[in-house]
This record gives C-alpha cells, structure tokens and sequence, in this order.
C-alpha cells in the first residue's frame, strides 16, 4: 500500500507537467474545457441525500440529475468506476459504468485527475452498500485542475499553509467552510437585528486625514494628487457620530478597519468590526442590545445559549454580569479604589500588586485602576461580564459619571478573557472634548503614537450640537471566533495578513509534509492518514494449502522505481514499466492494470516487484518479472491496487 509520504517540488512540477500535456492533448482535439461557459446544475448533494435518506439499498428512484463539482476521489475498478464530487453543500458519490457512458467517454474519464470540476447528469440509486450515489449516463469535464492537490490528504493541519492558500484549505478541508457560514450568518442576523429596532446602516470613508476614534497606531499613506499623508481608518466613530449630529438618530456601519499593531491569536492587523449610535440613549441601553444581539446569534445560529470556546462551558442566556471596574478590581487585585483618593497612593498601591503604568500616561488614580485591571482582572472574566465605569484618562470619547467625574459611563464586556466590545455614554460636551483632546495630543508627544490626534472638524460638529447618546463598538471577528470555538481571529478570516513567503523563517517544520502550490511558492503541510471505509470490501480466502519456507524462499521480493510508464499498443489492459531495479535501469515489465491506472500516476513511485521469474513475452515485448498487486472486491466489482511503497526505500532493496 502506499504510504503517507511527503511530496517534493520535483514531484509536484512532474505531476503538473503532465496535466499540463493532458490539457494540451484536450484543446488538439477539439475539447478544451476553458470554453465552456456554463453548464445546467439541477441538483447538489446533500440535498439529495436529504431528499432520499429512507430509500432502500439498492434501490432506484428514476430522477435524473445534474451535478456540478470538484472530483476529489477515483477508483478504477475495470469496466466500472467510483468516484466522490464535492458540490457546495457536500460530497456525494458517482457511479461511472463503460457500457453506460461509452467506451470514448469511460476512457476519457479514467485520465481525469483528482481536483478536476465536472458536471455530470445520471439517476439516482442507492448501492448495495447503502450510499446515495449517481449512476452517470453524461459526463463533462468543465475545468481542467493543472496543480495537483496533497495526497492523501485530510486535513491542513499546518495553519500557515492555510491562512496562505485559503482556497486549498476549503477544497480540502469541508470543515473549514462552516466557520465562514457562520461568520455571513452572524453579519446577517446583526444586520436584521439592528434594522429591526430602527438602525440606518451606512458607508464612511477609509481614509481619512486625522486618525480618530480609537487609541491605535495608524497605517499611512499618501494621496499623490492632493500631496497630503492620509491613513487608514482606526474607527468609525467620529463620522458616525457627525451623523447624529446630521440628525440620523439610529445608525450603524459593518466595516472593515485598519491598526498598525501588533499580531496575535486575538489580533490582525485589518479586522471587521460594527459600530452604532442611537440618539437619546446612553451605555445601559448599548449594554442591552450587545447582550440581545450575541445571545440571539448563538440561539439562531447554533440553537443553544450554551457553547464551547477554548475548552470552556459559555453561557451566553440573557442576563449577563455587571459591574463597575472598581468592584471587579477589589473583587480580583485586592484594591478597594473607592477609598483611594491621592494620585499617588493608588499609584504606589498598584505597584504593591507588580502593576506597573504606562511610562507615557501620567501617575494618576484614573491611569492606576485601568492598569490593575488590565494586567490583573481581564484574565479572570470567564463568562459574560460587563464591567462598567473606566477612568477618564483612558476614554477620551465618553461622558463623565454624574456621581463621580473622574469616572465615564462606558463598559467593555468580556467573554472568555476576550474583551468582545466596547461602548460609551457619548461625550457631547464640545469644550470638555476640546480638552481631552489636548490631553491626548500632550500624551503623543510625550511618545504614546496611539494616543488621538486633535480632530478640529469634529469638534466643529460637536459645536453645532450633539444630542445625549449611547455608541457601541464589537468586534465581529472575535464574536464569530467564538461561535465556531476558534483560537486564532485567521481561522475567521478568508485572507489573514501573512509575512511574504521569501522571509527568513526560524520556526521547526513539521515532521510529516506535503506541498500545495507550484515550484514557486510551495507551501509545506502536515498530513495526516486519511480515514478509509472497508466495510464494503470483500477479500478471497486465504489458501489452506501451506507451502514451505525453502520454496518461498526463492522468490526475490525487490523495491523497483517506475522511471516510465507507457500503454501497450493495441492492448486495452497492458501498461509497459521501465524499471530501476538496483542493478539495472532498464529492467521490463509488463502489467495489465490498465484499467486501473492511467501511466502518468505511476511514473516517479517505488513499487514492489518479483524480479526471478522467467521472461515471458506479452505482445510480442518480453517482461521480466511481476510488479505485486492488491485485489478485492468492492460493491461486486473488482478493484486493484499496485502496491507501492515509501519512495525513501532505495532501488533494489530486498523484502523478506
């Protein structure tokens, strides 16, 4: 049997070059599969399965379909062949008889290749088996696959790999399309849930000439007609919240945003968040829809309040924790800051607890809190909390506590030790912003580069007047991270920020590798064995005739390396092998597995051969020896594999 084995560039260029030729020898013959256009689909998988779940083995419907997919698997079993066609929603199996399609179109089928897209009309029946299949009568190849995909393949388990060829990764891995179905059905249900409650959705500018709404490193650029720098935007609050000034009182926008920081399992460097206002609310009423929009999501989308995230139990039912950042401090670090009143002794009480501030942010009781917290606290919060009430030093953007003006009406809520979102009671206090501002503008200079920059415009709209409102950012990729129990925010993203491939890597490659991608830019992977279904297979007895060891003995059992692999002419079974026996290079045999094999799958491999035998001429060529074979019985057809082995085991090496 062949074994898992890693594929080289060499093999990958070789397996190319000949389906390159294959579509080379198509368009001189009139059938290059790139001109068609369009063809009739009818049906898909799985709801076919669906549609016939209680229909007896070997039993036929009469209904005549239309598939189209990607073939990610082929049996040849003579005058009858198996196949699997992946479609959008699943796979499903293909049965592909000659006397059915003909024996022009069977033959043309058997040099197909794995990742070929086909359409394929024919009845559907359920096999001895029990597997819903289709018994093909038209068979179209629709676009020829030139790159081979990983062999053996079940699974990307290398993550670089799959964050670099995203499209590899959702052609072999089925799995991995569900994260993405719940992503589009979460951005879905957001939309309709906002949109229900009066929400206008809206579009604002990415690039922008102030970096606003957010303490984040931007990303710069420059606009060769106007000659200014602009950047990328951080956030969407300060044009939204121009527009409830505008008057639009309910308003949100999904958008993509953009932070030159740092990367990590919770953080890309471009991710999707949605941000909202509503007009005449503050951040209780922000609290409410953050909690009714996730526990919905997950109800929907899922059909429970409960869920698994990272080996935690989640219970996201209606009626999440709340409390205030000085409660969850006293409750975690063991600082009561409402009994602090002097700068510096909640400074000096912080770091009595291994809290160190910021060196950019000024020693004060505000700036103290916030750090107890977010070096102490954040890791503790398991299931849904709010905390509420931030120190004003670190929201620049939000309404001071009537109670107590150090403190603003904002809460971040947390799920897993994951902060999900963010929301204020919005300031609209144009001189008290103005202020603030300047305080975040000293703090730049005193070298914090994600402090806010001073936006005079939108101090200009706040002048105008801003009514009382509540503003909520969420994360949208951490949300759909935890819907799909997710560690990393790039298995939510079809198209991660990757390092280019030609930079220095230090990190130790997996033992077990394959390659997708070309000679340029081959990407390595780890495999794993692929799960195989055998109880559908039937073996002949085992002789109960003994033959002694002696006679056995004589039998020289060798490794053989395929150098070529040509069809015998006029034979429709023989394939002519060149062979590398260890002595010689030239070494003959011949084999009637054409029915099996097409010759471009065998070349480069290491089979099994019995090298002593007498040569024996077949069609008039003389063959000097036996390559071993495994035969069986599959769903009463007959199947064949050659056995192969590990390309590692050198030529001529002697099996005992």
């Amino acid at each position: 049997m062949e074994q898992n084995k890693p594929q080289t560039e060499q093999d990958i260029s070789q397996q190319a070059a000949v389906r390159r030729q294959k579509l080379a020898d198509l368009c001189e013959a009139g059938q290059n599969p790139f001109v068609i256009t369009k063809y009739h689909q009818d049906a898909y998988s799985a709801d076919l399965k669906q549609e016939f779940a209680d229909l007896p083995a070997e039993a036929e419907t009469g209904k005549i379909v239309s598939l189209a997919g990607r073939m990610m698997s082929k049996r040849i079993m003579g005058k009858a062949s198996f196949a699997h066609l992946r479609d959008q929603k699943g796979d499903i199996q293909i049965f592909v008889k000659r006397d059915l399609l003909g024996e022009e179109a069977y033959a043309a089928f058997k040099k197909l290749d794995i990742g070929d897209i086909i359409g394929v009309k024919g009845e559907v029946f359920r096999t001895k088996m029990g597997e819903i299949s289709v018994r093909i009568c038209e068979l179209t190849l629709l676009s020829k696959s030139l790159l081979p995909l990983p062999e053996k393949f079940h699974g990307l388990t290398d993550r670089e790999a799959r964050y670099r060829q995203r499209y590899v990764d959702l052609i072999v891995n089925p799995d991995v399309r569900r994260a993405f179905e719940v992503r589009s059905k979460f951005i879905k249900h957001l939309r309709n849930y906002l949109d229900e409650r009066g929400y206008m959705e809206v579009e604002t500018p990415v690039l922008n000439t102030i970096a606003g709404g957010a303490a984040a490193r931007p990303f710069i650029t420059h606009h060769n007609t106007l000659d200014i720098d602009m950047y990328l935007r951080i956030a969407t609050e300060l044009p939204l919240k121009r527009l409830i000034v505008g008057g639009i009182d309910r308003v949100y926008e999904v958008g993509r945003i953009f932070r030159n920081e740092g990367m990590d399992p919770k953080h890309n460097p471009e991710f999707t968040t949605v941000e909202l206002y509503q007009a005449y609310a503050d951040f209780h009423d922000m609290m409410d829809i953050a909690e009714g929009v996730l526990s919905s999501a997950a109800k929907e989308i899922l059909g429970t309040y409960e869920i698994e995230w990272l080996g935690n139990k989640i219970d996201l039912t209606p009626g999440w924790r709340r409390m205030t950042m000085i409660q969850a401090v006293r409750e975690y670090v063991g600082i009561d800051f409402d009994a602090i009143t002097d700068d510096a002794e909640a400074v000096a009480a912080a770091n009595a607890k291994g809290v160190e501030l910021n060196p950019a942010a000024e020693p004060t009781w505000g700036n103290a809190l916030y750090a107890c917290f977010d070096q102490k606290v954040e890791e503790h919060l398991i299931q849904p909390t709010f905390i509420t009430m931030y120190p004003v030093e670190v929201s620049p953007l939000t309404k001071r506590s009537p109670e107590d003006p150090r403190l603003t009406e904002r809460f971040e809520f947390f799920i897993n030790h994951s902060e999900m979102g963010n929301a204020y009671s919005e300031l609209n206090d144009p001189l008290d912003q103005r202020d603030r501002f300047v305080k975040q503008a000293e703090q730049r200079d005193r070298g914090d580069d994600e402090a806010e920059m001073i936006d005079e415009d939108f101090l200009t709209a706040m002048e105008y007047g801003m009514p009382p409102t509540g503003g909520m950012g969420i994360g949208i990729d951490r949300c759909v991270m935890m819907l799909t129990n997710s560690d990393s925010i790039r298995d939510v993203i079809l198209f991660p920020t990757m390092k280019p491939l030609d930079t220095p890597k230090s990190e130790k490659k997996p033992e077990k590798v394959g390659i997708i991608g070309g000679a340029k830019g081959a990407v390595e992977i780890e495999i794993k064995d692929e799960p195989i279904d055998f109880s559908n297979v039937k073996i002949e007895p085992i002789f109960e005739e003994m033959v002694d060891f002696e006679t056995f003995a004589k039998s020289d059992f060798r490794a053989v390396k395929i150098l070529a692999c040509e069809a015998v002419p006029k034979s429709k079974k023989l394939l002519k092998f060149t062979l590398d026996d260890g002595v010689r290079k030239d070494r003959v045999i011949l084999s009637g597995i054409h029915e099996y094999y097409e010759p471009e799958q065998l070349v480069g491999k290491t089979a099994i051969a019995i090298v002593n035998l007498p040569p024996r001429k077949m069609m008039g060529i003389a063959s000097e020896g036996m390559l071993i074979s495994a035969v069986h019985e599959e769903d009463g057809h007959e199947g064949l594999n050659l056995l192969m082995v590990d390309n590692h085991i050198p030529a001529g090496a002697k099996l005992y």
